[in-house]
């Protein structure tokens, strides 16, 4: 291979591993303390977020438009320009040369939609963020601090809750439904209480663990993992609704404040509330379509369901979700439908509205089935909705363990500071005993954590205390192959060979010496990290990935920045130690 086709390569490397580090610089380098927050929320407090922000703005650019008409948008709404140019060419108007503040606003029909446009603004750059995490080199708790708990589900007791309804055969079935339903829960409740980015996943068959970064009280997680999912049946009233909508239309800024809460609340029947009606969007966020009034009174509560799966209706074929009510349910619910014909009845979970069907015909004999046209997806989720009411699986927090911030940022400052330290002690030697070849070895070095982290980040894999231990001991070991290479040039030189002979012999020589000890250290590293746990395996991949950058940058970068010497700047010598003759 000539020197041209592995400058080449080392830049295709080089390149590939800045994109992998790219959502590591942009999240720990570029994106600022106050979007870091609200991007490791949960999708509700963005979705507030983003709500609030966008009623302030409409409110604010209103009262500009008030107190000056032919004011130009300001530096903080320059983006609105470029939208609004867009939406003039959506409806077929030329947009005005010069856009002022007001015709900003006039290029959308009503308030709601030029808010829409803002709310998406605010809620695009947060998801940006939360990208950039999400492809970043994650803080073990060990340095970000935090706390992590094992939680035992007790499955048995949920079988046994179930009584008759389950029959051996499906006990193993059920187990597994009940075991994934109980994270599915535990991830909701968690993220929708604003706790940052929880790590949830099943260990063995009856147990969770839970691993939360940053501060988090105790006291509120045991509370989230103990508590229950509220779900309940209500009866809409659809009068109330579409006099609720009208209302909201025309006066969308207005109708709720910062919290959620009506400014006005004659305009719903006091027996009444009023939630939002969602779906899952792009994002997979909850996205309201629309506000549905319904009353306070509790038609049903989700404890009385005993199951629920989807099926294909007999005639239609569509997705229909089936429910199971245990004795007393089927009771109350038969005498609820039949005094409500031809009313709709809605499932509120969470203070949301999950679903909104229209009773048919009395519902008696506890199967109860819910269509609506529709779609696979939308029957799943709502199937998961209630399955939160019914397969309520006793939990009990086994261990827990809680991480201090600040002993976190000190852990961080020291391996930092451990591995500047070993990396400069390493590099001074390599410079007082190689003189000007261990230039190679610095540079060599410095790719070597570059690519390491590189690796990291691509993989979204998590640094830990261990993960540095692995590196500064990779650091060390990568040495070894620079050494080696250094002293079998330095015994081509001693017998008299020229420059670029030694150095070519001196690296084919000592190729096979470096390859057998870093394979057999990279098979003891991948063993521990199949076989160890926790900070052990955390050591492992980190050692492992140091390996192949180290022999990578050691035979190869490290030869090229040799022959660069030898061929482009045409020199005839090699410093590489004291006492050589050439």
């Amino acid at each position: 291979m000539n020197k041209r086709t592995r400058f080449v390569i080392l830049l295709v490397v080089l390149a590939i591993c800045f994109v992998f580090l790219w959502p590591s610089i942009s999240w720990y380098g570029r994106t600022p303390e106050e979007v870091k927050a609200l991007a490791l929320g949960s999708t509700e407090k963005l979705k507030d977020y983003a709500t609030v922000k966008a009623t302030e703005d409409v409110i604010s650019i209103k009262e500009i438009i008030k107190a000056d008409s032919s004011v130009e948008p300001t530096a903080e709404y320059k983006w609105l320009v470029k939208e609004a140019k867009k939406e003039y060419k959506a409806i077929g108007v030329k947009a005005p040369k010069n856009i002022t503040m007001k015709e900003v606003l006039a290029a959308y029909s009503t308030e709601q939609s030029f808010a829409t446009v803002i709310q998406a603004h605010y809620r695009d750059e947060i998801l940006k963020a939360k990208k950039y995490y999400q492809n970043s080199v994650k803080l073990g708790l060990d340095l970000s601090g935090g706390m992590n708990i094992i939680v035992r589900a007790d499955l048995n007791a949920a079988v046994a809750a179930q009584g008759e309804s389950i029959n051996s055969e499906n006990v193993a079935q059920f187990k597994k439904e009940a075991m994934a339903n109980a994270i599915e829960n535990l991830s909701s409740r968690i993220d929708r209480f604003g706790l940052t980015s929880p790590v949830i996943r099943q260990q063995g068959e009856d147990r969770i663990y839970i691993e939360i970064p940053g501060a988090a009280q105790a006291d509120t997680i045991n509370t989230l993992i103990m508590g229950k999912g509220v779900l309940n049946f209500r009866l809409v009233d659809t009068q109330a609704t579409n006099a609720f909508n009208a209302y909201y239309y025309q006066n969308p800024i207005t109708t709720f404040n910062a919290a959620g809460e009506l400014m006005d609340s004659s305009i719903i029947p006091e027996d009444c509330e009023v939630f939002g009606e969602y779906v899952k969007d792009e994002y997979d966020l909850d996205e309201r379509t629309g506000w549905v009034v319904v009353k306070k009174e509790i038609a049903l509560d989700g404890s009385h369901i005993k199951s629920a799966e989807v099926r294909a209706d007999q005639f239609t074929n569509q997705p229909e979700v089936c429910i199971n009510l245990d004795t007393d349910g089927a009771v109350l619910f038969g005498e609820f439908t039949q005094a409500h014909i031809g009313e709709n009845l809605a499932i509120v979970s969470d203070n949301k509205i999950k679903s909104n069907a229209r009773i048919q015909s009395a519902i008696t004999g506890g199967g109860v089935s819910l269509s609506g046209g529709f779609s696979t997806e939308e029957a799943q989720n709502i199937q998961k909705v209630l399955q939160t009411a019914w397969l309520n699986v006793p939990l009990e927090v086994e261990s827990q363990q809680v991480i201090g911030a600040s002993l976190g940022d000190q852990s961080i400052k020291q391996g930092v500071f451990a591995i500047i330290l070993g990396l400069g002690l390493i590099l001074v030697f390599m410079l007082i005993f190689y003189k000007a070849s261990g230039i190679n070895a610095v540079i060599a070095q410095i790719l070597n954590l570059y690519i390491m982290f590189a690796i990291l980040s691509g993989f979204n894999l998590t640094l830990t205390l261990s993960s540095i231990a692995g590196m500064i001991l990779t650091i060390g070991m990568a040495v070894d192959a620079n050494v080696l290479v250094f002293e079998r040039i330095k015994e081509e030189l001693r017998q008299g060979k020229s420059r670029a002979v030694a150095i070519s012999m001196g690296f084919d020589n000592a190729f096979w010496a470096i390859m057998d000890s870093n394979i057999t250290t990279f098979i003891a590293a991948i063993f521990l990290s199949q076989l160890g746990t926790g900070a052990i395996q955390g050591f492992a991949v980190s050692l492992a990935i140091g390996v192949v950058s180290s022999v990578f940058t050691a035979l190869f970068v490290s030869r090229l920045i040799f022959d660069f010497y030898t061929d482009v700047l045409h020199s005839k010598k090699v410093s590489i130690g004291w006492g050589i003759k050439q």
